[in-house]
């Protein structure tokens, strides 16, 4: 009984914390682990824009396990996980952040595994920088990816903003 509670509210926590994030786009899938009755393990290319820093898009690869498992969404999910991220046009800041601010958050696994995308600023470059990790509240996951955006003018647009005028004291 009290194991079917714990499985509620982990869905029920999931689902609420899917609906506020915003959900990245699939750009495609490729097969890596072939299985005869079950899907494959792919492994999967989202993008999302950054929600604060318009004109900045990541994409970022994630191992999906197939199988029963993870066609049940029971299956953890590996940490391994790549990030790039660039400058796809002029760079507008809508508001202010703080350093490690997440970007993008999305659970690995049924109950504790989450992965984070966050976003700090080198004042000193002017350059954004990205973090992607998994985070486990027991264990945790050294595992992580790291990606800069090096701010610049877009077209005629003039001088890049600073990323350091942007940061909360």
């Amino acid at each position: 009984m009290f194991a079917r509670i714990v499985l509620a509210l982990a869905l029920l926590m999931g689902a609420a914390s899917a609906a506020s994030a915003q959900e990245p786009d699939l750009i495609f899938r490729k097969s890596t682990v072939w299985r005869a009755l079950t899907p494959n393990d792919k492994l999967a290319v989202y993008g999302l824009d950054d929600p604060v820093v318009e004109g900045v898009a990541c994409h970022y690869t994630t191992p999906e396990k197939g199988g029963v498992s993870g066609t049940l969404g029971l299956a953890e999910q590996v940490s391994d996980i790549s990030l790039s991220c660039r400058q796809v046009g002029p760079i507008r800041f809508k508001e202010r952040f703080t350093q490690g601010d997440v970007v993008f958050s999305e659970r690995r696994s049924l109950i504790f595994k989450r992965m984070h995308i966050v976003r700090g600023c080198d004042a000193r470059r002017n350059t954004l920088v990205y973090m992607v990790y998994s985070d486990r509240p027991i264990e945790g996951s050294p595992k992580n990816s790291t990606s800069s955006v090096p701010l610049a003018p877009w077209g005629s647009s003039g001088d890049a903003p600073k990323c350091a005028d942007w940061l909360k004291s």
